[in-house]
């Protein structure tokens, strides 16, 4: 009797909520390079006599949904708007995690800004879905709680294609081509007019190009001049340096590279012992293999967001990815300007008996760790955004430094310094959500 009055309940509650649009003052969020939503706001959509026009279309294709239909449909439709496209970027840059941390935080920062500026033209037009305005259509997959005009998922594939095509010219066909399919997909589900879409990938290509502007000045083109300092204690590797410039690019949240420049290192005798008597254990060499070439945050972050089915809350998801893509790209940047600015040597250039197990060694100098500085950042910023698991991931920071000390690539003060670093540049990503007005986003309401 219990059981059945306790079901009873909970049917009850669960019929008394109403089914809310997701973050219905998404439009007023603060946006990081176009001026806000607002100013991005799309004309009205179609009038009464071409959405009927579009309808027919609709049904036409309803009727043509064949399996290479709903397997494209429900490829892009897995995850949020943004999903597919870190995957994509990550092929781009040919699997190596170093070399697409400015490219992404473009990438998700540009579709971050266009969602905002997408809700806001959504939450003033409140364009009703397909499927819902005309019963004699059916949607392939159960209708978003929000409105259809523009289309999110257009939205997206606007502003990554653009971003995307500026970071490989070469392939903007195919990249342009690849973001069609998507904004298609969603045509074809019956979720979107065409004018939805259309508009959406517009409107992603605008705010693509604003942010692609952005970058023709973040100082990324810069060319080194081959200057390097020489003596005892520096870094003296043969092979080019990789990105000795990067510490002066133009930061997202930092005020520049150098706001949280550490004092010089000491001087590495020390370290250097500790470092050979350590005992290169299974464990310790396959943590230290794994770390070197392994993206742990970027599916760490998607699986919190399926977790906490915030795939199905296009808003907060590319918020989530625009903010931890930021926190790598300036912590990058921090750890790159203490880089060069100190020059420090490498342990197995310091001591050249010593064999590392990472036999790879990094083309740039030691101090601090590049690994440290940016896992903690991240750690940082995924703590805010999911407090339940703060301590998990500044542990999994930790083992990420401290799998660079296993491979012998770093000595441990480049490690404690780098994740201290990490930490503040993270502070100040989290500092800037906190006012970004997703914070005071509504709670669901009862009936």
């Amino acid at each position: 009797m219990k059981t059945t009055l306790l079901f009873i309940a909970l049917g009850i509650l669960v019929a008394g909520h109403t089914r809310v649009q997701p973050e219905p003052r998404a439009g007023t969020w603060k946006t990081w390079v176009i001026p806000s939503g607002e100013a991005y706001r799309l004309p009205p959509p179609p009038d009464a006599a071409a959405t009927l026009a579009e309808e027919k279309t609709l049904l036409r294709m309803q009727h043509q949904r064949d399996s290479s239909v709903t397997q494209r449909i429900e490829f892009w439709n897995a995850g949020a708007p943004g999903y597919r496209w870190q995957a994509a970027i990550e092929k781009l840059y040919d699997g190596f995690p170093p070399a697409w941390i400015r490219g992404k935080a473009l990438m998700n920062v540009a579709i971050y800004d266009a969602t905002v500026a997408a809700w806001h033209t959504k939450t003033t037009y409140k364009r009703l879905r397909p499927s819902i305005h005309n019963k004699t259509l059916t949607a392939y997959l159960a209708n978003p709680d929000s409105p259809s005009y523009p289309c999110e998922h257009a939205v997206a594939a606007g502003a990554a294609a653009t971003v995307l095509s500026y970071l490989f010219p070469a392939k903007a066909d195919s990249i342009r081509q690849v973001a069609e399919a998507a904004c298609q997909s969603r045509v074809l589900a019956g979720m979107v007019y065409p004018s939805d879409s259309k508009a959406g990938f517009e409107l992603g290509q605008r705010v693509g190009r604003v942010i692609v502007e952005r970058a023709r000045t973040d100082g990324a083109d810069a060319v080194w001049d081959g200057k390097r300092p020489t003596g005892a204690g520096l870094w003296n590797d043969k092979r080019p340096p990789i990105q000795p410039l990067a510490g002066a690019c133009k930061p997202w949240v930092l005020k520049a590279g150098n706001q949280f420049r550490p004092g010089p290192p000491p001087e590495p005798a020390g370290d250097m012992k500790e470092l050979k008597q350590f005992k290169k254990t299974p464990a310790a060499v396959g943590r230290a293999f794994y770390w070197a070439s392994n993206d742990f945050w970027g599916t760490a972050l998607d699986q919190k967001l399926f977790e906490h089915n915030l795939h199905l809350n296009p808003p907060l998801a590319a918020r989530a990815y625009a903010l931890v893509s930021v926190a790598a790209q300036d912590a990058y940047i921090a750890c790159w300007d203490a880089k060069y600015a100190y020059w420090s040597i490498r342990p197995n250039q310091y001591d050249t008996t010593y064999v590392p197990p990472l036999m790879d060694t990094p083309p740039h100098p030691s101090y601090p760790s590049g690994h440290a500085t940016i896992s903690m950042a991240r750690a940082t910023v995924l703590g805010y955004l999911f407090p339940e698991a703060a301590a998990y991931f500044v542990e999994k920071a930790k083992e990420a430094a401290e799998s660079r000390f296993e491979g012998g690539v770093h000595f441990r003060v480049d490690n404690v310094v780098g994740m201290s670093m990490g930490h503040h540049v993270g502070e100040e990503v989290v500092k800037w959500a906190r006012h970004d007005g997703a914070e005071t986003r509504p709670v669901l309401v009862h009936k």
